[in-house]
């Protein structure tokens, strides 16, 4: 096992970069990644030909908001990033230009009625806010002043466009409190979901609100150095009786995106028994964990030195992952969040 931040580097082409999401989705390209053997080129279409009865397949039903705010302290202009709320009326925010700002400063947003208060600042350019709207209203205000707070490795110069706001959402997403998406269930259709159903596959769903932390890179050149931010989860006793039930008849659980994976093993103890979960979770998932609930693991292309990287490695294999992006990048496989997706069989712990 590697410590080092550089192991988990790698080219990766300008051009390799998706900016926009394939259409029809389920044209977007899958690389299968076997435990044994070379990858295999498919499509998203051919996904249900991975599956048998008896499967469950495990989606992140968040739904994004509008998390990205512009807002006034005086002249000067002050970006605001919701990161998640800390259930005591503050949110965490990471805020462009906080070196002009200080405790118990007032933000303005620009419809002149709702304002926030700087309750704390941290070091690094994130903090806590109050906003002087709660509850129903608030989102209602978020829904119709803030903006989408897309990747930045998604060229918008003028910002989200109206195909944004549908492309941005899975298909799965019910519970408002994103602020990325969980991007491997872009590639989910009606069609795709009924054919899983007609073989037999049982859906269920978790909650983990995505928070902005998700974009930071690793910058430390030791892995062990990075602090992991902290994200919701949310995994009913309902969930957690059918996924035990299923791993005691020795069904397969394939986790659609990292976010559910990191959930699932946010929850399960040392006996591999999924418990119910609702609170924040900072799990950082590298190589040499123990994986103990989940057996596959659909996930798109991440980026360099990343955390999701270092998952990813951990799961199927740090050397036949570093091959498999290899083979992604001299194959024209997109990346990132509007890019083409994997699925990776567990390796051999």
């Amino acid at each position: 096992m590697t410590d080092q931040t550089a192991d988990f580097d790698f080219d990766l082409p300008q051009s390799c970069i998706a900016h926009h999401p394939m259409r029809p989705k389920d044209m977007a390209k899958l690389l299968y990644i076997p435990t044994t053997g070379l990858p295999e080129d498919h499509i998203i279409r051919d996904l249900p030909s991975f599956f048998r009865k008896g499967d469950i397949l495990v989606a992140n039903d968040t739904k994004v908001i509008h998390a990205k705010l512009s807002a006034m302290r005086g002249a000067a202009h002050i970006g605001i990033t919701l990161d998640r709320p800390m259930g005591d009326e503050r949110w965490h925010v990471l805020i462009k230009n906080s070196k002009r700002l200080k405790q118990g400063d007032r933000l303005d947003f620009p419809d002149g009625k709702v304002y926030a208060t700087i309750d704390e600042l941290e070091v690094g350019g994130s903090g806590f806010i109050r906003f002087s709207i709660e509850g129903d209203a608030f989102d209602a205000w978020l829904r119709d002043i803030g903006k989408l707070a897309l990747p930045p490795y998604i060229e918008r110069p003028d910002g989200p466009t109206v195909e944004d706001e549908e492309d941005y959402h899975t298909i799965f997403s019910q519970f408002p409190g994103a602020v990325a998406a969980p991007t491997a269930g872009l590639h989910f259709t009606d069609q795709l979901l009924t054919q899983l159903d007609d073989i037999g596959v049982e859906r269920l769903t978790l909650t983990l609100h995505v928070g902005a932390g998700t974009f930071l890179p690793v910058r430390s050149d030791n892995i062990s150095d990075h602090h992991m931010h902290a994200e919701y989860g949310i995994i009913t006793p309902a969930v957690a009786t059918r996924l035990n039930q299923a791993k005691t008849e020795k069904r397969r659980i394939i986790a659609v995106g990292t976010t559910s994976l990191r959930l699932l093993e946010s929850a399960v103890d040392e006996n591999g028994v999924i418990h119910p979960f609702h609170k924040e979770t900072s799990i950082f998932i590298r190589p040499g964990y123990k994986f103990k609930a989940v057996d596959m693991l659909m996930t798109n292309f991440h980026l360099p030195r990343s955390t999701l990287f270092m998952l990813v490695s951990a799961f199927g294999g740090a050397e036949k992952m570093r091959h498999a992006y290899q083979h992604a990048i001299q194959n024209g496989y997109r990346f990132y969040s509007y890019g083409d997706a994997c699925l990776i069989e567990k390796a051999f712990m």
